[in-house]
């Protein structure tokens, strides 16, 4: 072949490259998209904004709260807990049982509730129904540290209760006593308690009236109860309602509820009750009551024979100050039948149409007073001065 034919030959074939080069550069190009703008760009932009809008709108003053602009109200409340709180415990109490087949002793957990320290010995106040049937109990303090107590006294006419614990006396911080005799409805009520287990619970309200009568788990009723919306709750029981000051005013001991939670209504044994009830438990482990040795008919047998209202006087001790004074038991005859006692209906002319009038009462006397007995006897209104003596 000629050089020439050659040189034709290469140009041809460079010439179909380029050619296919440049085809196949046309199919596979796209176009580049726009690139967004850097991040550090946006952000500006939006600070610029930011700026420009807060420059246009106003300024909405912003407060932290600080112990500096707290209400006064708020700053009594916060240093009454500090100050109180340490004097209120947490009482949980359990029974001993004995497993039926390994007949280990074993300590059940009965439940739980709330108590304050009385005085520098060591007494703890609670209610008696927070500590009734329990065979061991334990009191907590705020602080966690927990002492074992003894049981001292109880009163369950008035739901109260004494414990004795051994613990440091730096430790024991009693709480001030106020008086309950001039508490008047609309006044500051505060609750410190232990509700569901929650222990150092603070709450708030009022007192809502005064006056008020509850049952005890006696049967005998609780007079001149506190009524308070201060929320409590089970576990509240037997801690401390106090006044603005911080001083004691009441014992919370049982609310108003169909559900059993708080509704509003809670009871408190007022502080007037309380200052006379302790010191004879812990001196004596019970009330020291006056009285009259006698026994009586219960409320439900005297409805049941239709007998009015009053004490009707079963049986009394012979060369008694009842026998002295000229009262009558009932008695059988000899032929079986059954003659009715005295009747009691008044003690200086105050009116009794049941035992637990009577029993209440006789709070208002001491031992050794005499007091005029209205007694209904087989239909005859009598007067009888009686002396009033220790029960047992």
């Amino acid at each position: 072949m000629s050089a020439s034919k050659r040189s034709t030959i290469v140009v041809l074939a460079v010439m179909n490259l380029s050619l296919m080069l440049t085809v196949a550069g046309l199919l596979f190009w796209r176009p580049s998209p726009v690139r967004p703008a850097p991040p550090a760009i946006e952000t500006q932009r939006s600070m610029v904004a930011s700026e420009a809008s807060d420059e246009a709108a106003p300024k909405v003053p912003v407060h932290t709260p600080t112990a500096g602009n707290l209400a006064d109200s708020e700053s009594r409340t916060i240093e009454l807990f500090r100050v109180t709180s340490p004097s209120v415990v947490h009482i949980t109490t359990s029974k001993v049982a004995r497993d039926y087949f390994s007949m280990n002793v074993q300590e059940i957990p009965q439940g739980s509730g709330t108590g304050f320290v009385w005085d520098k010995a060591g007494h703890i106040v609670t209610n008696n129904h927070v500590i009734q049937n329990a065979d061991v109990a334990m009191v907590a303090f705020d602080d966690q540290t927990s002492f074992p107590a003894k049981l001292v006294g109880v009163a369950p006419d008035k739901d109260l209760a004494v414990l004795l614990i051994d613990a440091p006396p730096e430790r024991l911080r009693p709480i001030p006593r106020g008086v309950s005799a001039d508490l008047e409805v609309g006044r500051t009520a505060l609750a410190i308690g232990n509700p569901f287990g929650l222990d150092q619970t603070l709450t708030t309200g009022v007192i809502s009236a005064l006056g008020r009568e509850i049952k005890s788990d006696s049967g005998v009723p609780i007079k001149d109860v506190i009524q308070t919306d201060a929320a409590i709750n089970p576990g509240n029981s037997g801690g401390p309602l106090l006044d603005r000051s911080g001083q004691l005013i009441g014992v919370n001991t049982a609310i108003y509820s169909p559900s059993g939670a708080y509704a509003g209504i809670g009871f408190a044994i007022p502080v007037d009750t309380v200052r006379w009830v302790v010191p004879e438990l812990i001196e004596h482990g019970r009330i020291i009551r006056p009285g009259i040795a006698i026994t009586v008919a219960s409320d439900s047998m005297s409805k049941r024979f239709k007998l009015p209202p009053g004490v009707l006087i079963l049986d009394m001790p012979e060369r008694g100050n009842a026998e002295r004074a000229g009262l009558r038991p009932t008695r059988r005859t000899r032929f079986g039948d059954i003659v009715l006692g005295d009747i009691i209906v008044a003690v200086d002319e105050m009116p009794v149409a049941s035992t637990a009038d009577l029993t209440l009462i006789f709070e208002n006397y001491e031992s050794g007073d005499v007091v005029d007995l209205t007694v209904i006897r087989q239909g005859t209104e009598l007067v009888l001065p009686v002396e009033l003596e220790t029960l047992d």
